[in-house]
């Protein structure tokens, strides 16, 4: 959409907004709630995806209304905004993204739209994506190691603390709560692996997800594909992924939720590794699924990893 059309909708969406509230808000995240905010309300904080949203609820308390712009299940990196998108990041007071490079549509979304944003991962140690066609580029995943996800809850309470001064020993008590709690999944994740031998502190997955993950709990990480996969797996991928597990006697390997675990189907069948169960990254689930919050699903990712490293996959 070149611009003058981008502003053209942009006008004919907040118009309609304060017309027709109903019209321009029915694609909006179901896990989101209401549209967007008029004033005397309780601020509209946009973020980008659903851990992200979760993660600031947190942080923010009551104080602030955290909705997401894509939906559970989400795919994020490609992700095409919706008029009710435009609509509601028009009336908020705040939008958060991920930054990295993650979500390839938020430069061109933001464009036409007067509300500040804040890069959540700013900060954090970057880590280069190693091969293929995005070698050299940031790896976005930084929010899959609980270490930086405490980067990301200082940012949200400078963020906050901007946006409500008055409320920012709240913010802080909020995030430094948070923030414990991230301490002890990254504590439990050190000391359950802290007796595997060199030669086991291995990390396969079908994704190139977790290298901050495995960085900050001494893992060496290996994967078919460093980023989500446009395509199935090719068999260099496969047969490059087989000889790892056999060379370092790997116990387990894993896929992510949002891709195929077929590729890796295959490597189990081609070494002695069992399938140490799914991953999840991108999103959380709806509530009443297996990662509703985003601890639940560190807490399910960090639980699955050591189950599989230490030989205890049921």
């Amino acid at each position: 959409m070149d611009m003058t059309r981008k502003v053209l909708f942009l006008i004919s969406c907040v118009v309609g907004a304060a017309v027709f509230s109903a019209g321009c808000s029915q694609q909006t995240s179901e896990i989101t709630g209401e549209g967007q905010s008029n004033s005397g309300e309780t601020p509209l904080v946009l973020t980008t995806f659903t851990v992200l949203q979760d993660i600031a609820h947190n942080v923010a308390g009551d104080y602030l209304r955290v909705e997401s712009i894509t939906k559970p299940g989400a795919e994020i990196h490609g992700y095409e905004p919706t008029p009710g998108d435009i609509a509601r990041a028009s009336g908020a007071s705040l939008i958060l993204d991920n930054g990295m490079g993650l979500e390839a549509w938020f430069e061109k979304f933001v464009a036409g739209i007067d509300a500040p944003h804040t890069v959540v991962s700013d900060g954090v140690e970057v880590i280069a994506i190693a091969e293929d066609a995005y070698k050299g580029l940031p790896n976005p995943h930084a929010w899959m190691s609980p270490r930086n996800a405490q980067t990301y809850v200082d940012n949200m309470v400078q963020a906050f603390s901007d946006l409500q001064p008055e409320n920012a020993d709240d913010f802080a008590a909020n995030g430094q709560a948070y923030k414990k709690e991230l301490r002890e999944v990254q504590d439990r994740l050190e000391a359950a692996l802290a007796t595997l031998p060199d030669n086991e502190r291995a990390l396969v997955t079908c994704e190139g997800a977790f290298s901050y993950l495995a960085r900050d709990a001494g893992l060496q990480e290996a994967y078919i594909w460093p980023v989500n996969a446009e395509q199935q797996a090719t068999p260099t991928q496969i047969a490059e992924a087989i000889e790892f597990v056999k060379d370092n006697d790997v116990k387990a390997v894993f896929c992510e939720s949002t891709v195929s675990d077929a590729p890796m189907q295959q490597v189990v069948r081609a070494t002695d590794a069992q399938f140490g169960g799914t991953l999840y990254v991108d999103s959380l689930s709806e509530q009443g699924g297996p990662v509703p919050t985003y601890l639940e699903l560190i807490n399910h990712d960090v639980d699955t990893i050591i189950a599989g490293l230490t030989g205890d996959v049921r």
